[in-house]
C-alpha cells in the first residue's frame, strides 16, 4: 500500500536508510537485503525513541520502521517524523489488513510486510506503485 509520494526520480543516486526494529535478526537480514540492492544503511535502532533521534540526526532518505516497538509505536514515530526530511516506510510481521485504519491515515510513504520485503517490492513502493 502506497501512502505518499516517491523519494526522487534519479535511481542512480544511492539512497541512505535507517532500520528501526527491535529484532536484531530482522535488522541484520534487512541490512543485507538493502545493501545488496544498492542502498547505504547508515544506522540501526532497536526502539522508537532511539530511531527517532537517529532519523533526526542522520537525516536518511528512508526510515524502514517497524510498527510494533517496545517503547513507542512505529505509527507514532512516523507522525513525529512527518515534517522531517526522511521518508518513512512502515513494516510489520503482520499484514496491513490486520493493522486497522490508523495505518492508512499515517504520514508514512507506505507499508510493506516483513515477509514481502525485497528489492523489487521496495522499488515499487518508492516509485509510487502498489
Amino acid at each position: 500500500m502506497v501512502i505518499g509520494a516517491a523519494l526522487c526520480d534519479d535511481w542512480n543516486v544511492q539512497r541512505t536508510v535507517l532500520i528501526v526494529d527491535d529484532h536484531p535478526a530482522f535488522r541484520a537480514s534487512a541490512r543485507t537485503l538493502l545493501e545488496d540492492e544498492g542502498y547505504e544503511v547508515v544506522g540501526e535502532a532497536e526502539d522508537g525513541e532511539s530511531g527517532l533521534q537517529l532519523a533526526l540526526t542522520l537525516e536518511p532518505d528512508l526510515v524502514l520502521l517497524d510498527i510494533a516497538l517496545p517503547d513507542v509505536s512505529g505509527l507514532e514515530v512516523a507522525e513525529r517524523l512527518a515534517d522531517a526530511r526522511s521518508k518513512v516506510l512502515l513494516t510489520s510481521s503482520r499484514r496491513s489488513s490486520d493493522l486497522g485504519p490508523r495505518l492508512g491515515k499515517s504520514s508514512a510513504l507506505g507499508f510493506i510486510s516483513k515477509d514481502d520485503l525485497s528489492g523489487e517490492a521496495l522499488e515499487q513502493l518508492l516509485k509510487g506503485r502498489q
